[in-house]
């Protein structure tokens, strides 16, 4: 993992070559974590935490905006290591603790070739499937989130996955979409997110995502957080068509 990034003055991208996982500073000279990324992350994650001043017990809160692997990979770890509480939307959070089997996705003939070319890589490097962790706080539609040092609205955005979640933060103007929303390496374009098990579902959240007005930057889990120009180019997105 590189060296953390500077999103804004409270948050921060770490990057992963699969998978971002983004940091945030809480008022308490404490840490939340969006997403964990793949298992065996939390060593890096870590350490990057600890560049920006924060020890394993300052970490407070692992919000997971869904279960799939490179997502919930390392929350297990992280929890057992810090004692931070994981929140997740309710309708995710049989999967994220292991009681109900992950739906599977309706993969387009694009998206197989890019899923089947994934999973050989991290199959071909060992990565093992990630442990189960409880939730301890199940996230609804229109729940806002404590500690955070300003308001933090939760949007239930289902069709990646049955109960995903995104986060978006007002005054910073800033939005977490989880998978619903991808950039090209550019940072020029979005694109809906692959492999969804319910894909009209899929775009309609993303419509909802594109439609959120106080945003200026998005920050996604795949390709380049928008920084800049993030309205037009959500605007300018035509996910129904992505991955045809």
């Amino acid at each position: 993992m590189d060296a953390p990034i500077e999103i804004t003055p409270t948050v921060w991208q770490l990057p992963f070559p699969v998978g971002h996982v983004y940091a945030v500073a809480l008022p308490d000279d404490g840490y939340a974590l969006v997403d964990t990324g793949l298992p065996g992350s939390a060593p890096a994650i870590l350490d990057a935490l600890a560049t920006l001043g924060g020890r394993p017990d300052r970490l407070r809160q692992i919000v997971l905006t869904h279960y799939h692997l490179d997502h919930m990979g390392s929350a297990a770890d992280l929890a057992d290591a810090t004692g931070a509480r994981v929140l997740a939307g309710a309708l995710e959070a049989p999967y994220i603790r292991g009681t109900a089997p992950e739906p599977t996705p309706v993969l387009t003939p694009a998206e197989r070739s890019l899923h089947e070319g994934i999973t050989a890589r991290l199959e071909a490097v060992g990565t093992p499937p990630p442990r189960p962790v409880e939730v301890d706080t199940v996230l609804h539609d229109g729940d806002t989130l404590d500690g955070w040092g300003e308001p933090v609205r939760v949007l239930h955005v289902p069709g990646h996955t049955p109960g995903g979640i995104a986060l978006h933060l007002p005054e910073s103007r800033l939005l977490f979409p989880g998978d619903l929303i991808g950039t090209d390496p550019d940072g020029r374009r979005a694109v809906l997110g692959p492999f969804n098990v319910a894909r009209e579902q899929a775009v309609a959240s993303f419509r909802r995502l594109a439609a959120i007005d106080d945003v200026d930057t998005v920050c996604v889990p795949h390709g380049v957080p928008l920084r800049t120009g993030a309205r037009d180019i959500l605007a300018a997105a035509t996910p129904d068509t992505d991955w045809r």
